[in-house]
């Protein structure tokens, strides 16, 4: 559930670590090579990654709204993602399971700030928001 020993792989370039319970604690050392990024199905609500990163994936996170895992999220919710996603990681060139097009790129730059997915949820009794990305 840590990932303090990649600090060893300087040259990583590809990192897989799908199903693994990591959660908003992830830390990942400085990997300058580091190009595809796979967190898929974890318990992540934001993102900490690396900016040379031009694939990566998120799905099954709280970070990803998805239909298929969150009944109350469509796919205008899973679109809102992509472009904040985007605006914060511009050299994506592959989101979880689409290719990043020109036209998505283009509403990341212009409004992707502005697409934080944020809903107002309830803990213990007590109202707070769930964010995107922090």
């Amino acid at each position: 559930r840590a990932l303090a020993g990649l600090k060893m792989f300087p040259e990583l370039e590809e990192l897989i670590v799908d199903n693994n319970q990591l959660g908003n604690d992830l830390r990942l050392p400085r990997l300058p090579r580091l190009h595809t990024l796979t967190l898929n199905k974890n318990q992540i609500s934001f993102d900490r990654v690396t900016p040379a990163l031009e694939y990566l994936s998120l799905l099954g996170n709280q970070a990803c709204p998805n239909q298929l895992v969150s009944p109350d999220k469509d796919e205008d919710d899973y679109q809102r993602y992509r472009y904040f996603v985007l605006h914060k990681l511009p050299q994506l060139k592959f989101l979880d399971t689409r290719k990043v097009t020109k036209r998505e790129s283009m509403e990341a730059r212009e409004r992707g700030e502005f697409m934080k997915v944020v809903k107002p949820n309830t803990c213990f009794g007590k109202s707070y928001i769930v964010c995107l990305f922090m």
